[in-house]
């Protein structure tokens, strides 16, 4: 199968990634309800129908259908298939730029957890275990493979990235004299550290602050709520967004930062 043209190898990650991003909709909606992801099987929310294996191919089954359910004529999200055509592009560009390697499951798979606490985040302010605590098995399981994450820094990245965000949690309670930040962003910290190490999740968390400063405050105001240090701001969201960056260009931006020392 190695001789096949690289193209094809292009096709199935995208195939891959559409499947996976199906799934990752199904955990979007069922991990905060603390419900299970494998029953009930997929169902119609109007008509409660199951839906059949031919209505519930990624993308291609929605276009079909027109958006609606073949049953009862409910309409279906638009989320469904712009979430699986997303994850099937992160799939796609993760095999187009690193071929079929351990590097490229570890980018695409990432991004894709990033993409699923972003989601859940935004819709509930809740990131579930299951993507944060998960990842960082996923990603010291990845390291374990020989490739460019050493298992050893992978380890180093997750104890980091769980130590600053809880560092950073217990001096914001001592000067706000109230609960800040959730348990949910330091475990999503660690996964972000066990994929990216040490560095990445120092720049994760930098730009992830920025973005939050920058965007997230302003949107917070503009919405007429005024609690922006407690539970309307989703640093996950911020935080997911600081270690794509990361991911794609944390290397070059520690270099250029570094030139601006003078070191």
């Amino acid at each position: 199968m190695m001789g096949l043209p690289i193209y094809w190898w292009w096709i199935y990650a995208a195939l891959v990634g559409a499947a996976v991003g199906s799934f990752l909709n199904v955990c979007v909606y069922r991990w905060p309800a603390e419900q299970s992801v494998l029953r009930p099987a997929s169902r119609c929310p109007g008509c409660e129908q199951h839906i059949r294996w031919y209505d519930n191919i990624p993308i291609v089954s929605y276009l079909l259908l027109r958006g609606s359910c073949r049953n009862c004529g409910m309409r279906i999200s638009a989320q469904y298939p712009i979430i699986e055509l997303i994850v099937a592009l992160i799939w796609l560009g993760a095999a187009v730029r690193l071929g079929v390697s351990v590097e490229a499951l570890r980018s695409a798979v990432f991004l894709t957890v990033l993409l699923g606490i972003a989601l859940t985040d935004a819709r509930e302010m809740v990131i579930p275990d299951q993507f944060s605590l998960g990842g960082v098995a996923i990603g010291l399981l990845l390291a374990a493979v020989p490739g460019d994450m050493p298992f050893l820094r992978a380890l180093g990245g997750a104890v980091l990235g769980y130590a600053l965000l809880w560092g950073v949690k217990l001096a914001a309670e001592k000067a706000l004299r109230k609960p800040a930040l959730g348990v949910g962003d330091i475990h999503m910290m660690a996964m972000v550290g066990a994929f990216l190490g040490a560095a990445g999740a120092l720049v994760t968390i930098f730009l992830g602050s920025l973005f939050g400063l920058v965007i997230g405050v302003p949107l917070t105001f503009m919405r007429g709520q005024r609690k922006v240090l407690g539970t309307y701001l989703p640093l996950g969201v911020f935080l997911a967004a600081g270690a794509a960056v990361a991911h794609g260009w944390g290397t070059q931006l520690i270099a250029w930062y570094l030139r601006l020392l003078g070191m």
